[in-house]
């Protein structure tokens, strides 16, 4: 900090320094040029909980998706054992993200946006953020192993080691980087069936799986439109797809996850239903319209993370709570 004070040569006693503005008992952070990361403010702890990156979290509810079709999810040892599986998860999640801020830090100080995050702005030492990333990677399997199933500790490993290995390389490879977050999407609403025991749908994974590559490719294809002709401001491997492409995997993943929807809705599997309404076929509907809107911002390239589409997109969300209420009823045979 001391440095500071000789930036411009000898000291001149007419002119001292100027009064640092006022910032709270903090120092003023240093002028950027355009290249530097941003300082972050909040503390250590503050920082490592941005790069744990809590509005992700929203994914981890996956974990509910295969009790809550199977009719299993309103019981009190069911919420418990979900309850654990996603703390569980989401310790596995922040471990992977903090070890993939550690590694790609340089690189995120030359992104727009990312540059701002708290390994690349400074305020998370590179080796505190390895340090905690790979405590948690030990100890969320460890403690899975010890209070869920074999299953769901085997499948938090093997997801660790997935993304562990896409931080390291398989990000770079093309298709493959596609495949491997799609398939942690898939893990998430995997691992809840898993914990309680409950035989999973075909039309379950094939609707979860391309329905997650639906948003995964859509997430890149905005990348791709939003950073084109910014070399060097993101990651290496968009400049390898095409916006075509992209394009194509994302209209394609979306047919195929409508399509296993709705085969599913249309199967009564020789149980004919009992309910007021046919909710199974009505929650098409509502199904189709949610894909249809989200492909709305993935078309003009302005689909970031999931997340923040759903949550905020008022009629998306809407249209999510419809759903939502038409497949509860259909579950639940109402």
């Amino acid at each position: 900090m001391t440095e500071a004070a000789h930036l411009t040569g000898t000291a001149r006693p007419a002119e001292a320094a100027p009064p640092a503005p006022r910032t709270g008992g903090r120092l003023p952070a240093p002028a950027r040029d355009g290249g530097g990361p941003p300082r972050r403010t909040g503390g250590l702890l503050g920082g490592l909980l941005r790069t744990a990156r809590p509005k992700q979290w929203v994914k981890n509810i996956l974990v509910v998706a295969a009790p809550a079709a199977a009719g299993r999810l309103f019981s009190w040892p069911a919420l418990t054992e979900l309850a654990l599986v996603f703390a569980l998860f989401t310790a596995c999640a922040a471990a992977v993200y903090l070890i993939n801020d550690a590694r790609d830090a340089d690189a995120d100080r030359a992104h727009p946006t990312k540059r701002r995050r708290p390994v690349a702005a400074g305020q998370v030492p590179v080796p505190v953020a390895y340090a905690v990333g790979g405590g948690l990677a030990v100890l969320a399997p460890t403690a899975a192993a010890w209070l869920t199933t074999p299953a769901v500790a085997a499948l938090l490993t093997a997801y660790l080691g997935m993304q562990l290995a896409y931080c390291v390389s398989l990000k770079h490879v093309l298709v493959v980087d596609l495949v491997v977050v799609t398939t942690g999407f898939l893990m998430r609403a995997v691992v809840g069936g898993l914990a309680l025991g409950i035989p999973l749908s075909r039309w379950f994974l094939i609707t979860t799986g391309f329905g997650a590559l639906f948003m995964v490719a859509a997430k890149r294809y905005s990348e791709a439109v939003q950073m084109a002709g910014a070399a060097g401001a993101t990651r290496a491997l968009l400049t390898e797809y095409t916006t075509g492409y992209l394009r194509f995997v994302w209209q394609l993943a979306a047919g195929v996850a409508v399509l296993g929807y709705c085969l599913w809705a249309l199967e009564e599997g020789g149980v004919p239903h009992t309910s007021v309404l046919p909710w199974r076929q009505l929650s098409m509907v509502a199904f189709i319209l949610a894909v249809l809107r989200y492909a709305v911002f993935a078309d003009r390239g302005t689909a970031g993370e999931p997340e923040e589409v759903v949550l905020g997109d008022r009629a998306l969300a809407l249209i999510g709570v419809a759903w939502l209420a038409m497949y509860g009823l259909a579950v639940a045979n109402w």
